[in-house]
Protein backbone atom coordinates (compact mmCIF):
# COMPACT_ATOMS: atom_id res chain seq x y z
CA UNK A 1 0.00 0.00 0.00
CA UNK A 2 0.96 3.52 -0.72
CA UNK A 3 -0.52 5.21 1.90
CA UNK A 4 -3.46 8.23 1.26
CA UNK A 5 -3.75 10.49 -0.52
CA UNK A 6 -5.33 13.65 -0.35
CA UNK A 7 -7.21 16.27 -3.04
CA UNK A 8 -8.67 19.70 -1.99
CA UNK A 9 -12.51 19.57 -3.29
CA UNK A 10 -12.61 23.40 -4.37
CA UNK A 11 -16.37 23.46 -5.66
CA UNK A 12 -17.70 25.61 -3.30
CA UNK A 13 -15.23 27.81 -1.64
CA UNK A 14 -17.42 31.09 -2.51
CA UNK A 15 -20.80 29.91 -1.88
CA UNK A 16 -23.13 28.88 1.31
CA UNK A 17 -21.73 32.25 3.30
CA UNK A 18 -18.28 30.53 2.85
CA UNK A 19 -17.16 34.25 1.23
CA UNK A 20 -18.19 36.24 4.32
CA UNK A 21 -17.38 33.88 7.62
CA UNK A 22 -13.84 34.60 9.98
CA UNK A 23 -11.02 33.82 7.70
CA UNK A 24 -12.45 34.84 4.60
CA UNK A 25 -10.85 37.56 1.86
CA UNK A 26 -10.92 40.67 2.57
CA UNK A 27 -10.37 43.42 -0.82
CA UNK A 28 -10.46 40.18 -3.03
CA UNK A 29 -13.18 37.77 -3.93
CA UNK A 30 -14.28 34.95 -5.74
CA UNK A 31 -13.23 34.78 -8.96
CA UNK A 32 -9.92 36.52 -8.50
CA UNK A 33 -7.59 33.76 -9.47
CA UNK A 34 -4.94 35.54 -7.61
CA UNK A 35 -7.18 33.20 -4.21
CA UNK A 36 -6.87 30.20 -5.87
CA UNK A 37 -2.96 30.93 -6.98
CA UNK A 38 -2.60 31.54 -3.23
CA UNK A 39 -4.50 28.37 -2.12
CA UNK A 40 -2.69 26.53 -4.86
CA UNK A 41 1.02 27.05 -3.22
CA UNK A 42 -0.38 26.48 0.37
CA UNK A 43 -1.77 22.86 -1.15
CA UNK A 44 1.51 22.03 -2.82
CA UNK A 45 3.45 22.91 -0.13
CA UNK A 46 2.04 20.74 1.97
CA UNK A 47 1.87 17.39 -0.31
CA UNK A 48 -1.99 17.48 -1.44
CA UNK A 49 -2.39 15.37 -4.28
CA UNK A 50 -5.13 17.79 -6.58
CA UNK A 51 -7.55 20.56 -6.12
CA UNK A 52 -10.97 19.36 -7.53
CA UNK A 53 -13.50 21.77 -9.25
CA UNK A 54 -17.00 20.31 -9.16
CA UNK A 55 -19.51 22.09 -11.37
CA UNK A 56 -23.34 22.66 -12.60
CA UNK A 57 -24.22 25.07 -14.71
CA UNK A 58 -28.05 26.31 -13.66
CA UNK A 59 -28.85 28.88 -11.48
CA UNK A 60 -30.86 26.37 -8.53
CA UNK A 61 -34.25 27.11 -9.00
CA UNK A 62 -36.41 23.97 -7.52
CA UNK A 63 -37.47 25.68 -4.51
CA UNK A 64 -40.71 27.50 -5.01
CA UNK A 65 -39.97 27.36 -8.75
CA UNK A 66 -37.36 30.72 -8.78
CA UNK A 67 -34.03 31.71 -8.42
CA UNK A 68 -34.62 33.95 -5.91
CA UNK A 69 -33.56 32.23 -2.64
CA UNK A 70 -30.43 30.81 -4.21
CA UNK A 71 -29.57 34.51 -6.03
CA UNK A 72 -30.14 35.90 -2.16
CA UNK A 73 -28.37 33.60 -0.05
CA UNK A 74 -25.51 32.34 -2.45
CA UNK A 75 -26.42 28.88 -2.71
CA UNK A 76 -24.79 27.15 -5.22
CA UNK A 77 -23.76 29.80 -7.20
CA UNK A 78 -21.93 31.51 -8.67
CA UNK A 79 -20.09 28.84 -10.64
CA UNK A 80 -17.39 29.99 -13.11
CA UNK A 81 -15.88 27.74 -15.90
CA UNK A 82 -12.93 27.02 -13.54
CA UNK A 83 -10.55 25.97 -17.18
CA UNK A 84 -8.69 29.49 -17.13
CA UNK A 85 -8.05 29.50 -12.74
CA UNK A 86 -6.47 26.03 -13.18
CA UNK A 87 -4.42 27.43 -16.19
CA UNK A 88 -3.70 30.34 -13.86
CA UNK A 89 -3.18 28.16 -10.82
CA UNK A 90 -0.47 25.80 -12.88
CA UNK A 91 1.57 28.83 -13.68
CA UNK A 92 2.93 29.28 -9.53
CA UNK A 93 3.23 25.46 -8.77
CA UNK A 94 5.04 22.70 -9.97
CA UNK A 95 3.83 19.15 -9.34
CA UNK A 96 0.01 19.28 -7.64
CA UNK A 97 -3.22 17.89 -9.78
CA UNK A 98 -6.13 19.92 -11.25
CA UNK A 99 -9.39 18.02 -11.65
CA UNK A 100 -11.99 19.91 -13.80
CA UNK A 101 -15.82 18.73 -14.11
CA UNK A 102 -17.47 18.71 -17.19
CA UNK A 103 -21.12 16.94 -18.02
CA UNK A 104 -21.60 14.22 -20.85
CA UNK A 105 -25.09 14.37 -20.77
CA UNK A 106 -24.77 17.99 -22.08
CA UNK A 107 -21.27 18.48 -23.47
CA UNK A 108 -19.79 16.70 -27.16
CA UNK A 109 -16.91 15.26 -26.85
CA UNK A 110 -14.99 16.59 -28.99
CA UNK A 111 -14.93 19.89 -27.93
CA UNK A 112 -14.05 18.55 -24.44
CA UNK A 113 -11.47 16.36 -25.69
CA UNK A 114 -9.70 19.11 -27.39
CA UNK A 115 -9.96 21.32 -24.18
CA UNK A 116 -8.47 18.95 -21.91
CA UNK A 117 -5.52 18.10 -24.29
CA UNK A 118 -4.83 21.78 -24.27
CA UNK A 119 -4.95 22.13 -20.47
CA UNK A 120 -2.50 18.83 -19.93
CA UNK A 121 -0.34 20.94 -22.28
CA UNK A 122 -1.00 24.45 -19.78
CA UNK A 123 0.14 22.07 -16.83
CA UNK A 124 2.68 19.96 -18.02
CA UNK A 125 0.80 16.69 -17.53
CA UNK A 126 -1.84 18.05 -14.22
CA UNK A 127 -5.06 17.44 -15.38
CA UNK A 128 -7.98 14.75 -14.17
CA UNK A 129 -11.37 14.83 -16.34
CA UNK A 130 -14.34 14.53 -13.60
CA UNK A 131 -16.62 13.38 -16.09
CA UNK A 132 -20.26 13.67 -14.69
CA UNK A 133 -23.87 12.12 -15.58
CA UNK A 134 -26.12 15.33 -14.89
CA UNK A 135 -29.00 14.99 -12.53
CA UNK A 136 -30.07 18.96 -11.90
CA UNK A 137 -32.98 20.16 -13.75
CA UNK A 138 -31.69 23.55 -13.83
CA UNK A 139 -28.49 22.90 -15.62
CA UNK A 140 -30.52 20.85 -17.96
CA UNK A 141 -33.09 23.75 -19.04
CA UNK A 142 -29.49 25.77 -20.05
CA UNK A 143 -28.97 23.27 -22.46
CA UNK A 144 -32.61 23.33 -24.34
CA UNK A 145 -33.86 19.84 -22.69
CA UNK A 146 -37.09 20.05 -21.17
CA UNK A 147 -36.43 17.59 -18.63
CA UNK A 148 -33.51 15.04 -17.09
CA UNK A 149 -32.54 12.65 -19.30
CA UNK A 150 -33.11 9.07 -17.85
CA UNK A 151 -30.92 8.14 -15.17
CA UNK A 152 -29.96 4.48 -17.52
CA UNK A 153 -29.75 6.64 -20.53
CA UNK A 154 -27.51 9.46 -18.66
CA UNK A 155 -24.65 6.41 -18.22
CA UNK A 156 -25.01 4.85 -21.56
CA UNK A 157 -24.41 8.10 -23.45
CA UNK A 158 -21.33 8.77 -20.63
CA UNK A 159 -19.85 5.84 -21.49
CA UNK A 160 -20.14 6.29 -25.05
CA UNK A 161 -18.92 10.10 -24.70
CA UNK A 162 -15.98 8.66 -23.16
CA UNK A 163 -15.12 5.83 -26.21
CA UNK A 164 -15.26 9.08 -27.89
CA UNK A 165 -12.91 11.27 -26.10
CA UNK A 166 -10.60 8.02 -25.73
CA UNK A 167 -10.02 7.14 -29.19
CA UNK A 168 -9.11 11.11 -30.20
CA UNK A 169 -6.37 10.91 -27.52
CA UNK A 170 -5.46 8.11 -29.10
CA UNK A 171 -5.88 9.12 -32.80
CA UNK A 172 -2.55 10.94 -32.74
CA UNK A 173 -0.06 8.46 -31.86
CA UNK A 174 2.80 9.88 -29.14
CA UNK A 175 5.68 9.36 -32.06
CA UNK A 176 3.62 11.07 -34.65
CA UNK A 177 5.43 14.39 -34.51
CA UNK A 178 8.65 14.66 -36.25
CA UNK A 179 9.58 18.67 -36.46
CA UNK A 180 12.67 17.48 -39.11
CA UNK A 181 13.96 21.38 -39.55
CA UNK A 182 16.28 19.66 -42.26
CA UNK A 183 13.10 18.09 -44.23
CA UNK A 184 10.49 20.46 -43.02
CA UNK A 185 8.18 17.42 -42.30
CA UNK A 186 6.43 18.14 -38.90
CA UNK A 187 4.43 14.97 -38.85
CA UNK A 188 3.65 11.21 -40.13
CA UNK A 189 0.65 10.90 -41.55
CA UNK A 190 0.58 7.38 -41.25
CA UNK A 191 0.40 7.68 -37.41
CA UNK A 192 -2.45 10.13 -37.34
CA UNK A 193 -5.94 8.53 -37.98
CA UNK A 194 -9.59 9.19 -38.44
CA UNK A 195 -11.81 7.82 -35.59
CA UNK A 196 -14.68 7.59 -37.83
CA UNK A 197 -17.09 7.36 -34.59
CA UNK A 198 -20.95 7.01 -35.62
CA UNK A 199 -23.14 6.03 -32.16
CA UNK A 200 -26.32 6.50 -30.74
CA UNK A 201 -25.25 10.00 -29.40
CA UNK A 202 -22.09 11.02 -31.52
CA UNK A 203 -21.03 11.00 -34.67
CA UNK A 204 -17.42 12.53 -34.44
CA UNK A 205 -14.68 12.13 -38.06
CA UNK A 206 -11.64 13.02 -36.07
CA UNK A 207 -8.66 13.07 -35.32
CA UNK A 208 -7.98 15.35 -32.94
CA UNK A 209 -6.17 18.75 -34.42
CA UNK A 210 -3.74 18.68 -31.42
CA UNK A 211 -0.37 17.53 -30.61
CA UNK A 212 -0.52 14.57 -27.52
CA UNK A 213 -0.20 15.94 -24.17
CA UNK A 214 2.49 14.33 -21.97
CA UNK A 215 -0.61 11.89 -20.12
CA UNK A 216 -1.88 11.37 -23.58
CA UNK A 217 -5.18 11.15 -22.08
CA UNK A 218 -5.79 12.72 -18.75
CA UNK A 219 -7.10 10.83 -15.53
CA UNK A 220 -10.49 10.23 -15.96
CA UNK A 221 -12.50 10.65 -12.36
CA UNK A 222 -16.05 8.97 -11.98
CA UNK A 223 -18.49 9.56 -8.95
CA UNK A 224 -21.54 7.22 -9.72
CA UNK A 225 -22.65 5.67 -6.37
CA UNK A 226 -25.64 3.54 -8.16
CA UNK A 227 -25.16 0.06 -9.56
CA UNK A 228 -25.01 1.89 -13.09
CA UNK A 229 -22.95 4.42 -11.89
CA UNK A 230 -20.31 1.87 -10.39
CA UNK A 231 -20.61 0.03 -13.52
CA UNK A 232 -19.48 3.17 -15.86
CA UNK A 233 -16.56 3.95 -13.29
CA UNK A 234 -15.59 -0.16 -13.70
CA UNK A 235 -15.62 0.46 -17.62
CA UNK A 236 -13.33 3.21 -17.54
CA UNK A 237 -12.79 5.30 -14.27
CA UNK A 238 -8.80 5.80 -13.33
CA UNK A 239 -9.82 7.12 -10.14
CA UNK A 240 -13.51 7.52 -8.38
CA UNK A 241 -14.39 10.23 -6.21
CA UNK A 242 -17.00 8.16 -3.47
CA UNK A 243 -19.98 9.54 -1.00
CA UNK A 244 -19.76 7.28 1.26
CA UNK A 245 -21.91 8.65 4.36
CA UNK A 246 -20.70 5.24 6.70
CA UNK A 247 -18.54 3.05 6.76
CA UNK A 248 -20.82 0.80 5.90
CA UNK A 249 -21.84 2.20 2.79
CA UNK A 250 -18.11 3.31 1.72
CA UNK A 251 -17.48 -0.93 2.03
CA UNK A 252 -20.58 -1.33 -0.34
CA UNK A 253 -19.14 0.94 -2.72
CA UNK A 254 -15.54 -0.29 -2.34
CA UNK A 255 -16.89 -4.17 -2.74
CA UNK A 256 -19.35 -3.24 -5.54
CA UNK A 257 -16.68 -1.47 -7.74
CA UNK A 258 -13.95 -4.07 -6.90
CA UNK A 259 -16.42 -6.83 -8.39
CA UNK A 260 -17.22 -4.49 -11.69
CA UNK A 261 -13.75 -4.12 -12.22
CA UNK A 262 -12.82 -7.61 -12.13
CA UNK A 263 -15.66 -8.94 -13.76
CA UNK A 264 -14.54 -6.63 -16.81
CA UNK A 265 -10.99 -7.83 -16.65
CA UNK A 266 -9.06 -4.71 -14.36
CA UNK A 267 -7.48 -4.97 -11.73
CA UNK A 268 -9.21 -3.32 -8.09
CA UNK A 269 -5.78 -2.83 -6.72
CA UNK A 270 -4.97 -0.42 -9.40
CA UNK A 271 -8.41 1.99 -8.95
CA UNK A 272 -8.89 3.91 -5.57
CA UNK A 273 -11.22 5.93 -4.41
CA UNK A 274 -11.38 9.48 -2.52
CA UNK A 275 -13.75 9.87 -0.57
CA UNK A 276 -15.57 13.05 0.01
CA UNK A 277 -15.70 14.26 3.57
CA UNK A 278 -15.64 17.49 5.11
CA UNK A 279 -13.18 18.20 7.94
CA UNK A 280 -13.16 21.16 10.24
CA UNK A 281 -9.83 21.42 11.74
CA UNK A 282 -9.04 23.48 14.67
CA UNK A 283 -5.74 23.80 17.34
CA UNK A 284 -7.78 22.68 19.17
CA UNK A 285 -11.42 21.02 20.13
CA UNK A 286 -12.63 24.32 21.53
CA UNK A 287 -11.71 26.09 18.88
CA UNK A 288 -13.16 23.67 16.01
CA UNK A 289 -16.18 23.60 17.57
CA UNK A 290 -16.78 27.36 18.07
CA UNK A 291 -15.84 26.97 13.96
CA UNK A 292 -18.47 24.62 13.53
CA UNK A 293 -20.70 27.39 14.93
CA UNK A 294 -20.29 30.47 12.87
CA UNK A 295 -21.75 27.40 9.66
CA UNK A 296 -24.68 27.06 11.49
CA UNK A 297 -24.78 30.46 11.73
CA UNK A 298 -25.58 31.06 7.96
CA UNK A 299 -28.44 29.42 7.46
CA UNK A 300 -31.91 30.26 7.13
CA UNK A 301 -34.81 27.93 5.95
CA UNK A 302 -34.94 29.66 2.31
CA UNK A 303 -31.10 28.49 1.59
CA UNK A 304 -31.81 25.31 3.34
CA UNK A 305 -34.66 24.56 0.63
CA UNK A 306 -33.18 25.95 -2.24
CA UNK A 307 -29.74 23.53 -1.62
CA UNK A 308 -31.78 20.74 -0.72
CA UNK A 309 -34.70 21.41 -3.61
CA UNK A 310 -31.55 22.07 -6.50
CA UNK A 311 -30.03 18.50 -5.54
CA UNK A 312 -33.01 16.26 -5.30
CA UNK A 313 -34.90 17.90 -8.26
CA UNK A 314 -37.82 18.20 -5.64
CA UNK A 315 -39.60 21.36 -4.59
CA UNK A 316 -39.80 21.10 -0.51
CA UNK A 317 -41.56 23.98 -0.25
CA UNK A 318 -44.42 21.99 -0.67
CA UNK A 319 -44.16 19.76 1.61
CA UNK A 320 -47.36 18.67 3.84
CA UNK A 321 -47.54 18.56 7.29
CA UNK A 322 -46.55 15.46 7.27
CA UNK A 323 -45.94 12.13 4.27
CA UNK A 324 -44.57 8.93 4.22
CA UNK A 325 -40.87 8.69 3.39
CA UNK A 326 -41.45 6.99 0.14
CA UNK A 327 -43.47 9.63 -1.67
CA UNK A 328 -40.09 11.72 -1.76
CA UNK A 329 -38.26 8.47 -3.74
CA UNK A 330 -41.39 8.56 -6.38
CA UNK A 331 -41.02 12.06 -7.13
CA UNK A 332 -37.55 12.16 -7.05
CA UNK A 333 -37.59 9.00 -9.74
CA UNK A 334 -40.76 11.15 -11.71
CA UNK A 335 -38.31 14.26 -12.03
CA UNK A 336 -35.36 11.92 -13.37
CA UNK A 337 -33.39 13.35 -10.39
CA UNK A 338 -31.19 11.04 -8.47
CA UNK A 339 -32.88 9.35 -5.37
CA UNK A 340 -29.61 9.58 -3.28
CA UNK A 341 -28.23 12.66 -0.97
CA UNK A 342 -30.41 13.06 2.13
CA UNK A 343 -33.85 10.92 0.44
CA UNK A 344 -31.14 8.30 0.12
CA UNK A 345 -29.95 8.66 3.64
CA UNK A 346 -33.98 9.20 5.04
CA UNK A 347 -34.76 6.00 3.62
CA UNK A 348 -31.78 3.83 4.23
CA UNK A 349 -32.56 4.81 7.98
CA UNK A 350 -36.16 4.81 8.44
CA UNK A 351 -37.70 2.93 5.22
CA UNK A 352 -40.37 4.02 2.99
CA UNK A 353 -43.20 3.86 5.15
CA UNK A 354 -41.95 5.82 7.80
CA UNK A 355 -44.38 8.88 8.51
CA UNK A 356 -42.11 11.85 8.36
CA UNK A 357 -43.47 15.33 9.24
CA UNK A 358 -42.39 18.53 7.45
CA UNK A 359 -40.63 19.74 10.69
CA UNK A 360 -38.39 16.79 11.02
CA UNK A 361 -37.81 17.03 7.24
CA UNK A 362 -36.41 20.25 7.77
CA UNK A 363 -34.62 19.12 11.19
CA UNK A 364 -32.92 17.05 8.82
CA UNK A 365 -31.98 18.68 6.06
CA UNK A 366 -30.70 21.41 8.21
CA UNK A 367 -27.33 19.30 9.05
CA UNK A 368 -27.59 18.06 5.10
CA UNK A 369 -27.19 21.46 3.79
CA UNK A 370 -24.99 22.27 5.86
CA UNK A 371 -22.55 19.23 5.58
CA UNK A 372 -22.58 19.04 9.39
CA UNK A 373 -24.16 15.52 9.46
CA UNK A 374 -20.66 13.94 8.11
CA UNK A 375 -18.19 16.65 8.95
CA UNK A 376 -15.37 15.65 11.05
CA UNK A 377 -14.56 18.35 13.77
CA UNK A 378 -11.45 18.25 16.00
CA UNK A 379 -7.78 19.03 16.76
CA UNK A 380 -5.15 17.64 14.20
CA UNK A 381 -4.68 14.27 16.01
CA UNK A 382 -8.21 13.63 15.95
CA UNK A 383 -8.99 14.48 12.28
CA UNK A 384 -5.75 12.15 11.75
CA UNK A 385 -7.14 8.97 13.96
CA UNK A 386 -10.44 9.31 12.36
CA UNK A 387 -9.36 9.16 8.69
CA UNK A 388 -6.83 6.42 9.51
CA UNK A 389 -9.15 4.40 11.04
CA UNK A 390 -11.97 4.79 8.22
CA UNK A 391 -9.05 4.68 5.32
CA UNK A 392 -8.04 1.12 7.24
CA UNK A 393 -11.98 0.18 7.40
CA UNK A 394 -12.24 0.75 3.33
CA UNK A 395 -9.89 -1.17 1.40
CA UNK A 396 -6.24 1.04 1.77
CA UNK A 397 -6.79 2.22 -1.48
CA UNK A 398 -7.17 5.79 -2.72
CA UNK A 399 -7.67 8.31 0.41
CA UNK A 400 -9.97 11.87 0.94
CA UNK A 401 -11.13 14.83 -1.04
CA UNK A 402 -11.34 16.93 1.17
CA UNK A 403 -13.62 19.89 1.57
CA UNK A 404 -14.61 22.36 4.27
CA UNK A 405 -17.83 24.56 5.45
CA UNK A 406 -15.22 27.84 6.53
CA UNK A 407 -14.12 30.54 5.02
CA UNK A 408 -11.75 30.60 1.51
CA UNK A 409 -8.64 30.11 2.76
CA UNK A 410 -8.52 29.84 5.84
CA UNK A 411 -10.79 26.66 6.27
CA UNK A 412 -8.55 24.52 3.56
CA UNK A 413 -5.06 26.34 4.96
CA UNK A 414 -6.06 25.30 8.42
CA UNK A 415 -5.88 21.64 6.62
CA UNK A 416 -3.08 22.23 4.68
CA UNK A 417 -1.13 23.57 7.68
CA UNK A 418 -2.25 21.76 10.27
CA UNK A 419 -3.94 17.80 9.02
CA UNK A 420 -1.28 17.14 6.47
CA UNK A 421 1.32 17.04 8.75
CA UNK A 422 0.70 15.45 10.84
CA UNK A 423 -0.46 12.58 8.67
CA UNK A 424 2.53 13.20 7.30
CA UNK A 425 4.41 12.79 10.82
CA UNK A 426 2.63 9.17 11.04
CA UNK A 427 3.32 8.07 7.57
CA UNK A 428 0.11 7.44 6.71
CA UNK A 429 0.68 9.92 3.75
CA UNK A 430 1.85 9.01 -0.06
CA UNK A 431 4.95 10.06 -1.18
CA UNK A 432 5.31 13.44 -2.02
CA UNK A 433 4.73 13.76 -6.08
CA UNK A 434 7.18 10.44 -7.17
CA UNK A 435 6.10 11.40 -10.85
CA UNK A 436 6.09 13.66 -13.28
CA UNK A 437 2.33 13.57 -14.20
CA UNK A 438 -1.12 13.59 -12.26
CA UNK A 439 -1.63 9.99 -13.08
CA UNK A 440 2.32 8.48 -12.19
CA UNK A 441 1.91 10.80 -8.61
CA UNK A 442 -1.90 9.38 -7.94
CA UNK A 443 -0.91 5.72 -8.37
CA UNK A 444 -1.95 3.32 -5.59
Amino acid sequence: MTGMHLAFDLSFTHTEGRWARRGSWVGTDFPDPRIYMELARTAERAGIGMLFFGDGTGIPDTWRGSIDAAVEWGVQWPRHDMSPIIAAMSTVTDHIGFGLTYSSTFMHPFYTARLLNSLDHVTGGRIAFNVVASTRSADAANYGFDKLMAHGERYERMEEFIDVCQALWASVAPDAVIRDRETGRFADPAKVSRIDHHGKYFDVRGPLPSIPSPQIAPMLVQAGNSPRGIAASARFADLVFGFGGSVASQQRHRTLLDAALTTGGRDPAKVGILWATQVIVGRTLDEARARRDEVLAFWSEEAVGAFLSHNAGIDFSKLPASFPLGELRQQAEQAQASPSGLIGTLLAEHGEDYQMSRTEFFEHGWTSATGLDHTVIGDPAAVADHLEENFAQTGERGGYMLSSPLAMPSGLADVAELLAPELRRRGALAPRYPGRTLRENLAI
